[in-house]
């Protein structure tokens, strides 16, 4: 009775209290900013939208994982590869072939405009190189990466690994439908996060996690994809000068993903075959996709 009575008393205190207020006063304000941003931008509720539909293509692929006991390595593997392809096809042909485009219109000289690609492209994979750099993450095979910190349990490093692997992809959504060009490169995203929704899923529970664990963080990765979408797009459609840079720097990104995260991760058991394989089928789904639509 007196420790409840103590639990009642610190609960309410006056600094606790207000603290706590401020906290629910600052996420209505920001649910609201959300909602007039949605209505007033029709580019950023798209992409939105789009953002969505990938973070429910990952839940519904983690479903499997309720059932499934074990998955072989190979198939694993070539999901991962899969998922390689499709996203290495949606940098080519949905962003860095837009920003050439672009950059070509604006500069009269050909070598400035592709110069100025190159530059963003290496200006999005350095990014994605410090943030990989200074934020602790854990990959499922290779293990510790990042910056160290004994604090944080070895589950949230998974996690924080796997808001890293979507954030460009999030970003990636924003930045094509500031382009007007955003349906081919989403639907290839949602497509390859099914399976990549499966593979995390499958991957933390090999790991010794519970199932419950790794579906709730399967399905909860996915929702990095529409808050970056709304960034993306945000930013980009307010300054059509950005657009290109955007587009080119989200790429590098997601080049860097491919090459530092998925591939590795891949073909670190010995089935680089069904992995390139994987790789080559997702790139030509996401080639054919992109020319459909």
């Amino acid at each position: 009775m007196i420790a409840a009575t103590s639990g009642f008393r610190v609960l309410f205190q006056p600094r606790k209290m207000l603290g706590l207020l401020v906290l629910i006063a600052g996420a209505t304000l920001l649910v609201y900013q959300l909602i007039v941003l949605l209505q007033e931008r029709e580019l950023v509720r798209y992409a939105f939208y789009a953002g969505m539909v990938a973070a429910v293509a990952t839940a519904l692929g983690t479903l499997p994982a309720i059932l499934a006991h074990k998955i072989s390595d190979r198939i694993l593997d070539s999901l991962m590869g899969f998922g390689a392809g499709v996203m290495l096809a949606a940098c080519i042909f949905s962003l860095i072939l837009p920003s050439v485009d672009i950059m070509a219109e604006q500069s009269d000289i050909a070598w400035i405009a592709s110069g100025q690609v190159a530059l963003a492209i290496l200006l999005g994979a350095m990014l994605m190189l410090v943030i990989e750099k200074l934020v602790p993450h854990e990959h499922f095979i290779k293990g510790n990466d990042g910056a160290t910190n004994t604090r944080l349990r070895r589950s949230w490093l998974f996690v924080l690994a796997i808001v890293l692997h979507n954030f460009p992809e999030g970003l990636a959504i924003g930045a094509s439908y500031a382009a007007g060009e955003g349906h081919a490169l989403a639907a290839g995203i949602a497509i390859q996060d099914m399976p990549e929704g499966f593979v995390v899923a499958m991957a933390l529970i090999a790991a010794g996690y519970s199932r419950a664990f790794a579906i709730t963080v399967g399905v909860l990765s996915g929702l990095a994809e529409p808050a970056m979408a709304i960034v993306g797009a945000t930013l980009l459609d307010a300054n059509s000068g950005l657009l290109p840079w955007g587009l080119a720097g989200a790429a590098g990104a997601m080049l860097f993903v491919i090459s530092h995260e998925i591939i590795p991760e891949s073909h670190r058991k010995g089935h680089e075959f069904f992995a390139t394989n994987g790789l080559i089928l997702g790139f030509v789904m996401m080639l054919m996709l992109d020319t459909a639509l």
